[in-house]
């Protein structure tokens, strides 16, 4: 059954009446065949009404939604079924909420790594609700040097609310874990794509973050803390998440406006969870096409691109005396 967020009204009622003629349908007692097309046709028109001005604060809500497709589909997609999965970080354990492995994407090897959430409650628990701890970080990070050591491109997927806070994390190093992501991304000497498919919340984004090329998902959103979070530090409450959400410039709009990313990639009308075949098509074509570019520049010429390019955010400006 799908689930509907509370500005997808419309929609909503569309989809019933085409539930509630598909029984009808089924009985095969009457010809509902133009209804059913006209109803189809009020649905798409419905689909791009609602998105079309979406607030940020809905952005986020779409970005969450549970229907939206993660890491692991993305990836059996651009792979076309190819992906062996790659397990532990030879140091603790195999952390389920960062997943990553070989695949092939149009005949060449691709390392694919992304933050995996579940797709039920179990499987939320089991992937501890796509929050990586320092093992996962440190397991990107090996299988990162894989690719480097065989010289194959790496293309991470990401979505996480942030990196795992409990204290067991703290006490393994997780701050260390991610600053040392950030250092070795920096200088590996093939190419890094990097895709924002949902969340991308604080360092925990970051973390597999540092990429040739950052593109990000039209509905999902990145920034250094979540709006109910940033909140709820001004204003001691969540009550106040929209206007959060709208201050911290999140979405991919804004980021690709500000410099932050490099592109953004549309999504089917009605979100990625209304269509992920096309979601995960429109996914693979952007990573295809700037993968392309990439694998023909000189390994120095592309890391040099790629720390100038981060190092020349933000804006600085000097005091006068």
């Amino acid at each position: 059954m799908s689930t509907f967020l509370e500005f997808e009204k419309p929609i909503q009622d569309v989809v019933e009446q085409l539930e509630k003629l598909g029984e009808v349908a089924s009985d095969g007692k009457v010809d509902v065949g133009a209804a059913m097309k006209d109803l189809q046709g009020k649905l798409a028109d419905a689909r791009k009404e609602v998105y079309a001005n979406l607030t940020p604060w809905q952005r986020v809500q779409v970005s969450r939604h549970p229907d939206r497709p993660y890491s692991l589909q993305y990836i059996d997609h651009l792979s076309g079924g190819t992906f062996i999965e790659m397990h532990g970080d030879r140091t603790v354990k195999d952390d389920k909420a960062m997943v990553g492995g070989f695949g092939l994407m149009d005949g060449r090897t691709v390392m694919f790594i992304g933050q995996q959430k579940g797709v039920n409650t179990k499987m939320r628990q089991y992937r501890n609700f796509g929050m990586p701890n320092p093992e996962g970080y440190r397991k990107a990070l090996r299988l990162m040097k894989l690719a480097e050591k065989f010289n194959k491109p790496v293309v991470t997927l990401i979505d996480t609310p942030g990196a795992f806070p409990g204290l067991e994390a703290e006490e393994r190093g997780q701050g260390e874990a991610i600053a040392r992501n950030l250092l070795e991304m920096s200088q590996l000497k093939v190419p890094i794509i990097c895709v924002i498919i949902g969340e991308g919340a604080s360092g925990g984004a970051l973390g597999i973050g540092v990429g040739d090329k950052v593109l990000m998902m039209e509905n999902s959103w990145y920034s250094v803390i979540s709006p109910e979070n940033c909140s709820t530090i001004l204003w001691r409450t969540w009550d106040y998440k929209e206007q959060a959400a709208e201050a911290l410039k999140l979405t991919a709009a804004d980021m690709f406006k500000n410099g932050l990313v490099d592109g953004v990639i549309p999504e089917p009308a009605g979100g990625a969870h209304a269509d992920h075949g096309e979601a995960c098509r429109l996914v693979k074509a952007a990573v295809a096409k700037e993968l392309a570019k990439l694998v023909k520049l000189d390994p120095e010429k592309r890391v040099e691109k790629r720390i100038a390019k981060f190092c020349k955010m933000g804006v600085v400006q000097k005091a006068k005396k």
